[in-house]
């Protein structure tokens, strides 16, 4: 499913038009956006988490010239399933 999709799927679910449903999923996306900026965890009961992970820095193997090269540390977005999706999707 695409964007355009989930805001067809929205519109037709909240009987709102599709310009309508488009600015609520776009508010819900910048601020699941703007919690992980912040370092916030973002928990949807029944649905998953939105986090922010570590990595820490590593050696890694170039595999076309085969040298070792450092990979800085970052931060990574992570989302870990809840029970009733992981469920939903296992039926």
């Amino acid at each position: 499913m695409k964007k355009t999709e989930l805001i067809q799927a929205v519109a037709e679910k909240t009987g709102k038009s599709k310009k309508e449903a488009g600015v609520f999923v776009d508010a819900v996306f910048e601020s699941i956006q703007e919690a992980l900026v912040a370092g916030d965890k973002v928990s949807l009961t029944g649905f998953g988490v939105f986090e922010v992970r570590e990595r820490a820095a590593k050696q890694c193997k170039n595999p076309r010239t085969h040298e070792m090269q450092e990979v800085p540390a970052c931060k990574a977005p992570a989302f870990k399933a809840g029970k009733n999706l992981k469920e939903s999707v296992n039926q």
